[in-house]
């Protein structure tokens, strides 16, 4: 390789990192932390669901449920999934076919429904800090799809960097991954841990930043651009395909109803696979002689990686056709792919774990890259104001980052604490605790321009916060982390003990940091510890 296509490679990965930094932290931050969404959602509401258990409900109550409150079901259109590991199913309904259906019946609905006590929420009242931590890991917040946007090209220029990165240290990649020099200068030891844990975790970044990229920009180019240009905007037709999802058949208009038992048919359907999960009922043209009934279930994870099985039954209960549970088509497998990658639930806890560390650990490589840049231009050759801007850039970069943990471990506490359950937009607590919190602690620790002071007094405070979360719990709940481990509580007890041990460990490395010596050579003046 010549020197200048190095250099050009050199500057193009070390701009295009800089560029993302604050954005990648963020996503890699809280997408770590929400690699237990459930178990946090199953913390905050106090219903702790035991694994392989979703979609158990009964499913005549839910009819029935829907038909009160929403009209009569007739030639209606219902799906009833549930996307996470939690009590609540998700269910959409289209309007009626019906030309004589009432006002109501001619309405789309979108609700939860508890699989316990049957109540009913919409999105915004049953929004939990589990779906916030969520969606902040690809800025839903930002209004769509500006949001959405950012996150998928962060992504792709993530996986731009890594490329970069990859050429540029290629001749010495695997040399200096064995090289770690503690007592050298700061530039040296920051260099050494960035190049050593970049390659640790790259093929975990690798995976990331393809998978981020497919799912967010071309989840937003299929509700854009594509679904007017090909699917002329009928976005039922474009799911339907995507999904695989079968064509109804041709509504009849012959209320004929509906009386069998829905519960003994999806039993009947799940009798045809082993080692399979529900994960989707989907009735189409309801109580019309056209009404099909559309069972799916998935194959545990244990079984394959992959699958989506298919039950279809006519009105009367008849089988119309099966799949097995690991059958899969192109389309959905490849979704499915994406998906099982991405969020790491094609295994248990121990899975999570490991994409939680690799998360975490993809955090320190994005600091240290940032730090090596300002330490690399913080020279006597460098103008003042130069040095100065740089100093600016990284205390900036280091508070806004490194206050996200105390942020983010306040925020726990704070939704046991003050949330109310009659709330209709508990987001509005969410965002502005969290938030609020986040502004106030970057602006403090910007201003002190002090990166020593940053690091240690963020990862204190977080610390301190974190400690706080499973004792708020017990005190508020009564659910102490002993009692919710004797209890199979698990996910109640996971989130407890996660933060118990982030604690812990984020307390020793407050301990261990010690202010740094002054590392300029002789005769260079001392800039302040902002750059250590």
């Amino acid at each position: 390789m010549s020197n200048r296509i190095y250099n050009i490679l050199f500057h193009t990965h070390t701009v295009s990192g800089l560029v993302i930094s604050v954005a990648l932290y963020v996503i890699f931050f809280a997408g770590s932390i929400s690699f237990f969404r459930d178990d946090i959602i199953a913390w905050e509401r106090g219903q702790s669901i035991a694994p392989d258990t979703q979609m158990e409900a009964d499913y005549n109550q839910v009819l029935d449920t829907l038909a009160a409150r929403y009209g009569a079901l007739y030639g209606r259109n219902i799906n009833i999934r549930q996307p996470h590991q939690e009590r609540n199913i998700v269910v959409s309904m289209e309007p009626s076919k019906d030309s004589l259906a009432s006002d109501l019946a001619k309405q789309s609905v979108f609700t939860y429904i508890d699989t316990n006590t049957y109540e009913e929420a919409n999105y915004f009242s049953s929004y939990t800090l589990g779906e916030f931590i969520y969606r902040l890991h690809f800025f839903a917040q930002i209004p769509y799809p500006y949001g959405y946007l950012l996150s998928g090209f962060v992504a792709f220029f993530f996986l731009f960097a890594i490329v970069t990165g990859v050429v540029v240290h290629w001749k010495k990649i695997i040399s200096n991954f064995y090289i770690f020099r503690p007592a050298a200068k700061l530039k040296t030891i920051w260099t050494d841990a960035h190049t050593a844990l970049g390659l640790i975790g790259l093929p975990f970044q690798f995976v990331f930043a393809v998978t981020g990229a497919v799912l967010i920009i071309g989840t937003t180019i299929m509700l854009g651009p594509a679904s007017s240009l090909i699917y002329k905007n009928d976005n039922e037709h474009m799911f339907r395909e995507l999904m695989d999802q079968p064509e109804p058949l041709t509504f009849e208009n012959d209320s004929i109803g509906f009386t069998g038992d829905m519960n003994d048919l999806i039993h009947q359907a799940t009798s045809h696979w082993t080692n399979a999960n529900l994960s989707r009922v989907v009735i189409q043209n309801y109580g019309d002689p056209a009404m099909r009934i559309i069972i799916e279930g998935k194959p545990q994870t244990t079984d394959a990686f992959l699958g989506l099985g298919r039950v279809t039954l006519d009105r009367s209960g008849q089988v119309v056709s099966v799949t097995e549970a690991q059958s899969i088509n192109y389309v959905v497998g490849a979704d499915q792919t994406m998906r099982s990658l991405h969020f790491g639930n094609y295994g248990g806890y121990g899975l999570r774990i490991i994409y939680f560390i690799f998360g975490i650990v993809s955090c320190f490589v994005i600091l240290s890259g940032v730090l090596i840049w300002v330490r690399a231009r913080d020279k006597k050759s460098t103008e003042p104001w130069k040095r100065k801007a740089n100093e600016w850039v990284g205390s900036i970069f280091m508070a806004v980052s490194l206050t996200m943990y105390p942020a983010m471990a306040l925020i726990f506490s704070a939704v046991k604490l003050f949330k109310d359950p009659a709330d209709p937009t508990p987001q509005v607590m969410i965002y502005k605790v969290f938030f609020i919190t986040w502004l106030i602690l970057s602006v403090v620790f910007s201003i002190r321009k002090s990166n020593f002071i940053t690091t240690k007094y963020s990862l204190l405070l977080g610390s301190l916060l974190g400690f706080c979360i499973p004792v708020v719990n017990g005190l508020v709940t009564g659910d102490w982390f002993w009692q919710t481990m004797q209890n199979n509580q698990t996910q109640i007890f996971v989130v407890d003990a996660f933060w118990l041990i982030t604690s812990v460990i984020t307390l020793l490395i407050f301990l261990k940091i010690k202010e740094p010596k002054n590392d300029i050579k002789k005769g260079e003046k001392s800039t302040d510890n902002a750059n250590n």
